[in-house]
């Protein structure tokens, strides 16, 4: 199943280059939550989130995508 994508907050990202995704915590001096997208080549994104839930639910149906894709 090559080629798998998933969407968050507007961005499309392709399974296969994805490196690690980091835990939810909140940024020093910033609102809200975050996680950090890294991926293949060192690109990164962190999607932020007003709330930890929408943080951690975001996160969670992120690695269900990617473990679904690796089976």
């Amino acid at each position: 199943m090559s080629g798998a994508t998933y969407e968050i907050q507007g961005y499309l990202v392709v399974l296969d280059k994805i490196a690690f995704v980091t835990r939810v915590f909140q940024p020093e001096e910033q609102q809200g939550y975050q996680f950090n997208i890294r991926f293949h080549g060192d690109v990164r994104l962190a999607p932020q989130f007003p709330a930890r839930h929408e943080a951690e639910l975001a996160r969670e149906l992120l690695i269900k995508a990617l473990k679904e894709h690796l089976n």
